[in-house]
């Protein structure tokens, strides 16, 4: 097949505007899709036009993004103006200051000790719209420069890009600080030769002592040759740890005792987990050094970080001061509290997860993503929950509840209803004839029904047998109505179908389940609820449902016994 020279145009288009606005080589299926639309005669012969389009973004990719960006606006200026047309910013965010479309570069930094929690998900929604409304950059960078006080977990690195695309937030980048340590180790010569850092071999008492008096360390003047010859040593493993520490140079009178002559390198001479990493290296940079280089070399243009940490910025402020650069703007947001969980820390969950407390990291009484996605709570849920809450310094309280009704909307017009009975306890019914009950999937979607084969008998719920007298008048929810006969032991008549005047009776609505149901058991954060429910249910695997007053659910696995994770009211 030939592709005519208007069709060579069309697929070079939208192959530069694919490499202005990702700021990489464009992908084969994005142009693809793009081509696809505009050119409606080459639908027929997708398969062959396929390698042709490839051979055309082979060429593009092998351009400079200056060059994309020049050529796209002499072949189609339109698609540049359209790109960088002002968004309104989401609800609950408000615009970055000095935001330019197409040049935003925003990330998020996670120490990867454990997978996502709900605190840490706001850093991946909030910075990841903001990049969605610049057309920008995400990037995803994992801190794992601890590999003994806040030690990388190696299955958390996968957790976490999982559970970004899981939430729409995938990163256009992904950084492993551990994978850079000769790129920290470059800049910390540099920086000790320019005589702004220096080799402590205080004890952590003695430094805090003379930090505290405002007095220098002794070996605060040693000079840059000497430094350098002791930083080999430690890069050597001749040091043991806490033996010496790199120091950066700042204001030895600064108000703030933590500004002064912070530490940015110790040695640390326990493995890293990470089989690639392993015992390479023994001198690790602290955070604030690692982040500073990082947010630099990566052209982080905004950064979003919690107020607590606003002393990091004054720190890296200095790191940026010797190495001549400009610092990225930076918004900082308060605290968020969950009323359900209190105080949570990843390091705190994991210890609770090794001692046997919860049963993993999708427990659900845990703030894990993981425990979330499990529980059935959506990602649109979860993002416009995060969105609103907004970018703000003050201490957020909130609860889970919000999040909660947010979910609802979306699963309620799509979730099968059942009856799942927990505590069951068989009810007997004279006069009752087998039938099949068909009641509906879901009250107002037209969903279509369910069937359910009844005997003489069902069974209840527990809590409801303890509120029924002989003589009570109830109704199986669209099956029949009984009159109880006997509550011990419980029994109960047929006394007909109609539900004309149940109002007027005041007849007590109670679901029910068949005796020939399927076991079913619930985990809830509020333990766990084993009981009988439809057959049908075996049918929604991975979906969400509601058991009729009891709540939604999503249904985890099916066999013998169904097991579901309670989801909300």
């Amino acid at each position: 097949m030939t592709l005519t020279d208007e069709d060579k145009q069309i697929i070079e288009k939208y192959a530069l505007q694919n490499a202005v606005k990702y700021g990489k080589a464009p992908q084969l299926a994005a142009v693809m899709s793009k081509v696809m639309g505009e050119c409606t005669h080459l639908r027929a012969s997708a398969k062959e036009v396929s390698p042709l389009i490839q051979e055309i973004l082979e060429r593009v990719s092998k351009e400079k993004p200056e060059q994309w960006q020049a050529r796209l606006e002499e072949l189609a200026p339109e698609m540049i103006a359209n790109m960088c047309a002002k968004k309104e910013p989401a609800k609950g965010l408000k615009p970055l200051e000095g935001a330019e479309c197409g040049k935003v570069v925003m990330r998020f930094a996670p120490n990867p000790n454990g997978p996502p929690t709900l605190g840490s998900t706001r850093g991946i929604v909030v910075n990841s719209e903001y990049v969605k409304m610049y057309e920008g950059k995400l990037i995803i960078r994992f801190d794992d420069t601890d590999p003994q006080t806040k030690r990388p977990m190696l299955e958390a690195y996968d957790w976490y890009l999982d559970d970004c695309r899981w939430l729409g937030a995938e990163p256009d980048q992904v950084v492993i600080a551990s994978d850079r340590i000769p790129l920290y180790y470059r800049y910390a010569r540099q920086i000790i030769e320019q005589g702004n850092a220096y080799v402590c071999f205080c004890t952590s008492e003695e430094f805090k002592s003379l930090k505290d008096a405002s007095e220098p360390c002794p070996h605060r003047n040693t000079s840059p040759q000497e430094n350098l010859v002791y930083w080999d040593k430690m890069l050597a493993g001749e040091y043991e740890a806490k033996d010496a520490v790199l120091r950066l140079k700042t204001d030895i009178k600064h108000k703030d005792p933590a500004m002064r002559d912070y530490g940015i390198f110790r040695i640390v001479k326990q493995p890293h987990p990470r089989p690639k990493v392993d015992d390479r290296y023994v001198v690790w940079p602290l955070l604030d050094f690692e982040g500073a280089i990082e947010d630099h070399e990566l052209g982080t243009t905004h950064i979003i970080r919690g107020k607590d940490l606003m002393d990091s910025e004054k720190r890296q402020t200095y790191i940026y001061k010797y190495l001549g650069w400009e610092y990225p703007k930076t918004l900082h947001w308060g605290r968020v509290k969950m009323h359900e969980f209190g105080k949570f820390s990843t390091s705190t969950l994991r210890r609770a997860i090794e001692e046997g407390e919860y049963s993993g990291w999708d427990d659900p009484r845990l703030p894990t993503l993981r425990a979330m996605r499990r529980r059935g709570i959506l990602p649109q849920a979860i993002r416009k929950f995060m969105i609103e809450m907004g970018v703000g310094e003050t201490d957020v309280s909130i609860s889970m509840d919000t999040l909660y009704a947010e979910n609802r909307k979306m699963v309620d017009p799509i979730a099968s209803r059942y009856f799942f009975v927990w505590d069951p306890v068989e009810l007997p019914i004279a006069g009752a004839e087998p039938r099949t009950a068909k009641p509906p999937l879901h009250p107002t979607e037209n969903k279509g029904h369910r069937s359910i084969d009844v005997t003489d008998r069902v069974f209840v719920c527990k809590d409801d047998v303890e509120q029924l007298q002989a003589g009570s008048h109830i109704r199986l929810k669209d099956l029949y109505n009984v009159e109880i006969t006997s509550v011990a032991p419980l029994q109960a008549r047929y006394i007909g179908d109609e539900v004309a005047n149940l109002k007027k009776d005041r007849m007590k609505i109670i679901h029910w389940a068949p005796v020939d149901g399927i076991p079913v058991k619930v985990l809830s954060p509020d333990g766990e609820f084993k009981g009988i429910g439809e057959k049908m249910i075996s049918t929604e695997l991975d979906k969400i449902v509601q058991f009729e007053r009891f709540g939604f659910c999503r249904i985890d696995s099916v066999g013998s016994e169904i097991l579901a994770y309670f989801t909300h009211k």
